[in-house]
């Protein structure tokens, strides 16, 4: 449960990209749309920054212990376009990564930074690869950070469930689509 978010808080929605949300996943994906996208909404009429995250895997830079992803052949031309659901702006921030944090290799702690920004509220797919990747960086960075419990999944329950249990406690606060809205 949150307790405040900062008088300037970005909302990051990680991977919500026509490739990835159509994966398999262990929560039904219309639910973590449906929260992201009216996160999206409600953050935009608060006047506050909105961060776009997508991964191109044509530029993914994998580990030396982690293969390249494999996709069995070519993606679909849409597969890195940001789904409809999600209302873009203008102002928003958008970011390509290619690794699984949104702040390694680009530019996004410098564009937070120059905004004023000091906590972040994450959600997007997937939990324990994209999104926990972001949110140890930004906690790293001095970043307050939320984690909105119903706008996020992964590929893998007990992955995702490892990260609710065992890491987002040790890095910022938990909370619903709902409670966070009441904050704004």
């Amino acid at each position: 449960m949150i307790t405040a978010l900062d008088e300037k808080t970005a909302l990051v929605l990680i991977d919500m990209q026509k490739g990835i949300v159509a994966f398999p996943v262990a929560h039904p994906i219309a639910g973590v749309i449906e929260n992201t996208a009216k996160l999206a909404d409600a953050f935009h009429k608060a006047g506050q920054p909105v961060v776009i995250v997508n991964v191109d895997p044509a530029k993914f830079k994998p580990s030396r212990k982690e293969p390249a992803p494999s996709h069995g052949g070519s993606l679909p031309a849409d597969f890195i376009e940001i789904i409809p659901e999600i209302k873009t702006t203008d102002s928003d921030i958008f970011v390509t990564k290619s690794s699984w944090g949104a702040f390694d290799s680009t530019d996004l702690d410098t564009q937070l930074k120059k905004a004023g920004v000091t906590g972040i509220v994450i959600g997007g797919v997937a939990t324990s690869i994209g999104v926990e990747g972001t949110a140890r960086t930004a906690a790293a960075l001095g970043y307050n950070v939320t984690f909105v419990s119903d706008a996020m999944t992964d590929m893998f329950a007990d992955a995702h469930n490892h990260s609710f249990k065992y890491i987002f406690p040790r890095l910022g606060e938990v909370d619903t689509t709902e409670n966070i809205l009441k904050f704004l």
